[in-house]
């Protein structure tokens, strides 16, 4: 069977990444340099399409960049212990368990805003009156 050589519209199809998102990557340098036509056009093989799915997943877990660069040079070493790929999977963890709780702070405080809330008057209002308080703005919730 002969490789196949895709389009960048065709390689975003079959990865699920933008075009743009896809020559940003190549920016970056996550994706090694594309082989291009002559009319200077940019064809992607399986090899690449594979890559930019892997990049795609490791974005929607939440890795960043550097981590992901990690990753695809880890991947391209298969040989390579294991112990940096999961290291980088532990700290995202960790990030995300932060993150949950954190989420969870946000929520038992909303909760008491809607309990508390007399459903009268605006005046009245706890969810306003909670908004307003400004003995929070030490405590901060961590946004999204």
């Amino acid at each position: 069977m002969q490789a196949r050589d895709y389009s960048i519209g065709e390689a975003a199809r079959e990865s699920g990444v933008k075009v743009p998102t896809i020559r940003y990557y190549e920016e970056i340098g996550l994706l090694p340099g594309i082989a291009r036509g002559r009319s200077n056009r940019r064809f992607y093989d399986e090899a690449d399409i594979t890559r930019l799915a892997f990049i795609r997943h490791a974005r929607e877990l939440g890795f960043d960049v550097e981590a992901i660069r990690t990753l695809l040079t880890l991947q391209d070493d298969p040989d390579r212990s294991c112990e940096s790929a999961d290291a980088i999977a532990r700290a995202r963890l960790r990030d995300v368990e932060k993150r949950i709780a954190s989420l969870e702070l946000l929520r038992a405080e909303l909760e008491k805003m809607v309990r508390e809330c007399a459903s009268g008057r605006v005046a009245d209002c706890r969810v306003i009156e909670t908004l307003t308080d400004r003995s929070h703005d030490h405590g901060r919730l961590v946004e999204p």
